[in-house]
């Protein structure tokens, strides 16, 4: 089966989180859990915790700021569902690669 549509363009990460997972507490039982993609988690931290503009995340990230846009309305939606919710938030897999952004010749 060919795929159809446009390849998913790899997106720059610095690094991998020291932190991959977070769990409630004082919900008893095993809870439901959501996986946070590391390129959902990237556009998180560089738009909403260091404060950079969608542009400036998307030159960082080597992607369209309309591609950031969608990231970050999906990663909020997952986050607050998994805060509201009381679900286990996982930070895993995605489509990535670790970049090197002091030098961005180098790939």
């Amino acid at each position: 089966m060919k795929l159809r549509g446009r390849p998913i363009k790899l997106r720059n990460v610095r690094r991998q989180p020291s932190i991959q997972q977070f769990s409630p507490r004082g919900k008893p039982g095993r809870p439901d859990e959501i996986v946070l993609k590391l390129e959902e988690f990237e556009a998180i931290k560089l738009t909403d915790y260091i404060g950079l503009s969608q542009k400036k995340a998307a030159i960082m990230m080597g992607i369209s700021q309309q591609t950031v846009s969608r990231v970050l309305r999906k990663a909020r939606k997952m986050l607050a569902n998994g805060l509201i919710m009381g679900k286990i938030i996982r930070i895993q897999g995605g489509n990535y690669k670790i970049a090197n952004l002091n030098n961005p010749d180098q790939k």
